[in-house]
Protein backbone atom coordinates (compact mmCIF):
# COMPACT_ATOMS: atom_id res chain seq x y z
CA UNK A 1 0.00 0.00 0.00
CA UNK A 2 1.30 3.42 -0.77
CA UNK A 3 2.22 5.79 1.71
CA UNK A 4 0.42 8.89 2.01
CA UNK A 5 2.66 11.17 4.80
CA UNK A 6 -0.78 11.41 6.91
CA UNK A 7 -1.83 10.81 10.35
CA UNK A 8 -5.48 10.66 11.08
CA UNK A 9 -7.24 12.19 14.32
CA UNK A 10 -10.49 12.79 15.24
CA UNK A 11 -11.40 16.47 15.75
CA UNK A 12 -10.78 19.39 13.77
CA UNK A 13 -7.74 20.94 12.76
CA UNK A 14 -6.51 22.88 16.54
CA UNK A 15 -7.76 19.70 18.95
CA UNK A 16 -5.87 17.91 21.41
CA UNK A 17 -5.15 14.99 19.12
CA UNK A 18 -4.05 17.40 16.95
CA UNK A 19 -1.40 18.47 19.07
CA UNK A 20 -0.80 15.12 19.54
CA UNK A 21 0.07 14.29 16.12
CA UNK A 22 2.34 17.56 16.01
CA UNK A 23 4.41 16.33 18.69
CA UNK A 24 4.46 12.45 18.42
CA UNK A 25 5.00 12.60 14.09
CA UNK A 26 5.44 16.22 13.32
CA UNK A 27 6.69 14.88 9.54
CA UNK A 28 3.19 13.74 9.17
CA UNK A 29 0.21 15.98 7.38
CA UNK A 30 -2.73 16.03 10.06
CA UNK A 31 -6.20 14.73 8.62
CA UNK A 32 -8.59 15.71 10.52
CA UNK A 33 -12.05 12.76 10.98
CA UNK A 34 -14.92 13.03 12.10
CA UNK A 35 -15.52 10.06 14.61
CA UNK A 36 -12.88 7.52 15.60
CA UNK A 37 -14.19 4.94 13.62
CA UNK A 38 -13.21 7.22 10.75
CA UNK A 39 -9.82 7.38 12.11
CA UNK A 40 -9.47 3.70 12.25
CA UNK A 41 -11.20 3.41 8.72
CA UNK A 42 -8.51 6.16 7.23
CA UNK A 43 -5.50 3.77 8.44
CA UNK A 44 -7.31 0.31 7.12
CA UNK A 45 -8.44 2.26 3.75
CA UNK A 46 -4.75 3.70 3.32
CA UNK A 47 -5.68 7.00 3.44
CA UNK A 48 -3.42 7.87 6.36
CA UNK A 49 -0.47 5.96 7.23
CA UNK A 50 -1.10 6.10 11.10
CA UNK A 51 -3.55 7.14 13.64
CA UNK A 52 -3.85 8.83 16.66
CA UNK A 53 -6.32 7.95 19.36
CA UNK A 54 -6.74 9.01 22.93
CA UNK A 55 -6.74 6.09 25.23
CA UNK A 56 -7.00 7.54 28.58
CA UNK A 57 -6.87 11.12 30.89
CA UNK A 58 -5.36 11.57 34.05
CA UNK A 59 -9.14 13.17 35.09
CA UNK A 60 -11.77 11.37 33.53
CA UNK A 61 -10.16 7.76 33.39
CA UNK A 62 -10.18 5.91 30.25
CA UNK A 63 -11.88 7.10 26.75
CA UNK A 64 -15.16 5.74 26.50
CA UNK A 65 -15.39 2.99 23.52
CA UNK A 66 -11.75 3.06 22.95
CA UNK A 67 -11.38 -0.16 24.65
CA UNK A 68 -14.06 -1.97 22.42
CA UNK A 69 -12.62 -0.26 19.59
CA UNK A 70 -8.86 -1.28 19.39
CA UNK A 71 -9.63 -5.20 19.82
CA UNK A 72 -11.19 -5.50 16.19
CA UNK A 73 -9.69 -2.89 14.60
CA UNK A 74 -7.42 -4.16 12.83
CA UNK A 75 -4.56 -2.46 13.97
CA UNK A 76 -1.83 -2.20 15.92
CA UNK A 77 -0.37 -0.04 18.74
CA UNK A 78 3.15 1.30 17.90
CA UNK A 79 3.91 4.28 20.07
CA UNK A 80 2.15 6.65 22.83
CA UNK A 81 2.47 9.98 23.46
CA UNK A 82 0.84 12.36 26.28
CA UNK A 83 -0.30 15.75 25.83
CA UNK A 84 -0.44 18.16 28.79
CA UNK A 85 -3.90 19.84 28.20
CA UNK A 86 -3.53 23.28 28.91
CA UNK A 87 -6.74 25.89 28.10
CA UNK A 88 -6.75 28.73 26.45
CA UNK A 89 -9.33 31.57 25.77
CA UNK A 90 -9.44 32.33 21.91
CA UNK A 91 -11.51 35.47 20.66
CA UNK A 92 -11.16 37.10 16.88
CA UNK A 93 -8.80 40.08 16.16
CA UNK A 94 -9.84 43.41 17.73
CA UNK A 95 -11.58 41.26 20.54
CA UNK A 96 -10.82 42.42 24.50
CA UNK A 97 -11.42 40.20 27.85
CA UNK A 98 -13.66 42.57 29.08
CA UNK A 99 -15.91 42.06 25.92
CA UNK A 100 -16.07 38.19 26.50
CA UNK A 101 -19.49 37.02 28.21
CA UNK A 102 -19.57 33.43 27.29
CA UNK A 103 -17.23 31.26 25.93
CA UNK A 104 -17.65 27.68 23.46
CA UNK A 105 -15.99 24.51 24.32
CA UNK A 106 -15.84 21.13 24.70
CA UNK A 107 -17.94 19.84 27.76
CA UNK A 108 -14.79 18.33 29.57
CA UNK A 109 -12.71 21.54 29.46
CA UNK A 110 -15.78 23.86 31.08
CA UNK A 111 -15.46 22.04 34.45
CA UNK A 112 -11.87 22.06 34.32
CA UNK A 113 -11.96 26.28 34.01
CA UNK A 114 -14.47 26.96 35.77
CA UNK A 115 -12.91 29.26 38.38
CA UNK A 116 -11.08 31.40 35.83
CA UNK A 117 -14.95 31.68 33.95
CA UNK A 118 -16.28 32.42 37.37
CA UNK A 119 -13.40 34.99 38.69
CA UNK A 120 -14.50 36.79 34.94
CA UNK A 121 -18.04 36.32 35.32
CA UNK A 122 -17.92 34.52 31.75
CA UNK A 123 -20.53 31.94 30.96
CA UNK A 124 -19.27 28.55 29.92
CA UNK A 125 -21.34 26.97 26.44
CA UNK A 126 -20.89 23.03 25.89
CA UNK A 127 -19.61 22.67 22.17
CA UNK A 128 -19.31 19.38 20.58
CA UNK A 129 -15.72 20.06 19.78
CA UNK A 130 -13.50 22.70 21.17
CA UNK A 131 -11.21 23.27 18.00
CA UNK A 132 -14.37 22.93 15.55
CA UNK A 133 -16.00 25.90 17.85
CA UNK A 134 -12.53 28.15 17.36
CA UNK A 135 -13.23 27.26 13.35
CA UNK A 136 -16.89 28.31 13.68
CA UNK A 137 -15.68 32.07 15.70
CA UNK A 138 -13.48 32.33 13.39
CA UNK A 139 -15.86 32.52 10.16
CA UNK A 140 -18.80 33.60 12.25
CA UNK A 141 -16.77 36.11 14.88
CA UNK A 142 -20.11 36.58 17.06
CA UNK A 143 -20.09 39.59 19.21
CA UNK A 144 -19.15 38.91 22.82
CA UNK A 145 -18.32 35.05 22.39
CA UNK A 146 -15.28 33.60 22.83
CA UNK A 147 -13.73 30.13 23.14
CA UNK A 148 -12.08 27.99 25.08
CA UNK A 149 -9.35 25.35 23.31
CA UNK A 150 -5.85 24.95 22.70
CA UNK A 151 -3.20 27.60 21.74
CA UNK A 152 -2.54 25.86 18.61
CA UNK A 153 -6.63 25.76 17.42
CA UNK A 154 -6.47 30.17 17.75
CA UNK A 155 -2.66 29.77 15.87
CA UNK A 156 -4.45 27.74 13.03
CA UNK A 157 -8.15 29.53 13.17
CA UNK A 158 -6.09 33.13 13.17
CA UNK A 159 -7.90 33.74 16.32
CA UNK A 160 -5.87 36.04 19.46
CA UNK A 161 -5.12 34.31 22.61
CA UNK A 162 -6.41 36.24 25.22
CA UNK A 163 -5.27 34.01 28.67
CA UNK A 164 -3.27 30.27 28.54
CA UNK A 165 -3.04 27.92 31.44
CA UNK A 166 -6.88 28.91 32.37
CA UNK A 167 -7.58 25.15 33.48
CA UNK A 168 -7.94 25.11 38.03
CA UNK A 169 -5.60 22.09 37.93
CA UNK A 170 -2.17 21.58 36.78
CA UNK A 171 -2.31 17.55 36.13
CA UNK A 172 -4.52 17.24 33.54
CA UNK A 173 -3.02 15.13 30.76
CA UNK A 174 -4.44 12.73 28.04
CA UNK A 175 -2.71 9.44 26.77
CA UNK A 176 -2.45 8.99 22.89
CA UNK A 177 -1.58 5.86 20.96
CA UNK A 178 -0.50 5.40 17.82
CA UNK A 179 -2.42 2.82 15.39
CA UNK A 180 -0.59 1.34 12.13
CA UNK A 181 -1.61 -1.24 9.85
CA UNK A 182 1.80 -3.35 10.40
CA UNK A 183 2.82 -4.26 13.95
CA UNK A 184 6.38 -3.17 15.26
CA UNK A 185 7.67 -4.98 17.66
CA UNK A 186 11.19 -3.72 17.65
CA UNK A 187 13.04 -2.69 20.54
CA UNK A 188 13.35 0.98 20.10
CA UNK A 189 13.10 4.18 21.57
CA UNK A 190 15.11 6.28 24.32
CA UNK A 191 17.60 4.03 26.12
CA UNK A 192 16.63 3.19 29.84
CA UNK A 193 13.21 4.04 29.07
CA UNK A 194 12.14 0.19 28.48
CA UNK A 195 9.08 -0.98 26.60
CA UNK A 196 5.83 -1.46 27.22
CA UNK A 197 3.17 -4.43 26.15
CA UNK A 198 -0.68 -3.97 25.37
CA UNK A 199 -2.76 -6.98 25.41
CA UNK A 200 -6.72 -7.67 25.71
CA UNK A 201 -7.84 -11.41 27.03
CA UNK A 202 -11.00 -12.88 28.44
CA UNK A 203 -11.38 -15.64 30.91
CA UNK A 204 -12.41 -18.76 30.65
CA UNK A 205 -15.03 -20.11 32.79
CA UNK A 206 -13.08 -21.54 35.83
CA UNK A 207 -12.85 -20.76 39.18
CA UNK A 208 -10.63 -17.81 40.07
CA UNK A 209 -9.17 -17.62 36.51
CA UNK A 210 -8.26 -14.17 36.90
CA UNK A 211 -6.19 -14.91 39.75
CA UNK A 212 -4.85 -17.54 38.36
CA UNK A 213 -4.32 -16.19 35.01
CA UNK A 214 -2.75 -13.08 36.70
CA UNK A 215 -0.37 -15.04 39.22
CA UNK A 216 2.25 -15.82 35.88
CA UNK A 217 2.87 -11.86 36.05
CA UNK A 218 3.76 -12.17 39.73
CA UNK A 219 5.89 -15.02 39.51
CA UNK A 220 7.84 -13.90 36.94
CA UNK A 221 8.69 -10.03 38.17
CA UNK A 222 6.43 -8.37 35.67
CA UNK A 223 5.15 -5.10 36.13
CA UNK A 224 1.34 -4.85 35.38
CA UNK A 225 0.77 -1.40 34.75
CA UNK A 226 -3.04 -1.22 33.77
CA UNK A 227 -6.05 -3.66 34.09
CA UNK A 228 -9.20 -2.90 33.45
CA UNK A 229 -12.38 -5.21 32.53
CA UNK A 230 -15.28 -3.78 30.60
CA UNK A 231 -18.29 -5.40 28.86
CA UNK A 232 -18.82 -6.96 25.60
CA UNK A 233 -21.96 -6.23 23.69
CA UNK A 234 -23.64 -5.37 26.83
CA UNK A 235 -23.69 -8.55 28.83
CA UNK A 236 -22.98 -8.90 32.31
CA UNK A 237 -21.41 -12.38 31.84
CA UNK A 238 -18.83 -11.85 29.09
CA UNK A 239 -16.03 -9.46 29.90
CA UNK A 240 -12.64 -8.84 28.60
CA UNK A 241 -9.83 -7.23 30.10
CA UNK A 242 -7.52 -4.45 28.97
CA UNK A 243 -3.84 -4.76 29.94
CA UNK A 244 -0.18 -3.21 30.25
CA UNK A 245 2.99 -4.74 31.43
CA UNK A 246 6.33 -3.55 31.17
CA UNK A 247 8.61 -5.55 28.75
CA UNK A 248 8.62 -6.79 25.91
CA UNK A 249 7.11 -10.30 24.44
CA UNK A 250 10.60 -11.28 24.10
CA UNK A 251 11.99 -10.96 27.42
CA UNK A 252 12.38 -14.28 29.52
CA UNK A 253 9.57 -13.17 32.06
CA UNK A 254 7.27 -11.76 29.95
CA UNK A 255 7.36 -14.89 27.48
CA UNK A 256 6.33 -17.56 29.98
CA UNK A 257 3.67 -15.05 32.02
CA UNK A 258 2.17 -14.99 28.46
CA UNK A 259 2.36 -18.39 28.32
CA UNK A 260 0.74 -19.06 31.58
CA UNK A 261 -1.74 -16.18 30.63
CA UNK A 262 -3.16 -18.59 27.95
CA UNK A 263 -3.60 -21.63 29.89
CA UNK A 264 -6.47 -19.63 31.61
CA UNK A 265 -7.66 -17.70 28.69
CA UNK A 266 -10.20 -18.07 25.88
CA UNK A 267 -9.11 -15.15 23.95
CA UNK A 268 -6.30 -12.96 23.72
CA UNK A 269 -5.15 -10.27 21.32
CA UNK A 270 -1.93 -8.65 21.22
CA UNK A 271 -2.40 -5.03 20.76
CA UNK A 272 1.22 -3.88 20.79
CA UNK A 273 4.61 -3.62 21.63
CA UNK A 274 6.17 -0.18 21.94
CA UNK A 275 8.73 1.92 23.28
CA UNK A 276 7.81 3.92 26.76
CA UNK A 277 7.24 7.92 26.55
CA UNK A 278 9.55 9.53 28.67
CA UNK A 279 6.03 10.91 30.45
CA UNK A 280 5.65 7.66 31.64
CA UNK A 281 8.18 8.01 34.19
Amino acid sequence: MMKTGKIAFQGALGAYSHEACVNARPNLDPLPCQTFEDVIAAVNSGKADLGMLPIDNSTYGRVADMHRLLPDSGLHIVDETFVRVRISLLAPEGVALEDIHTVRAHLVLLPQSAAYLKAHNIEGIAAVDSAGAAEDLARNKTPGEGVLASSLAGKIHGLNILAEGLEDYGHNTTRFVVMGREADTTRRGDAGMGMVTSFIFRVRNIPAALYKAMGGFATNGVNMTKLESYMVDGSFMATRFYAEIEGHPDDDGVRRAMEELQYFTSELILLGSYPAAQKRH
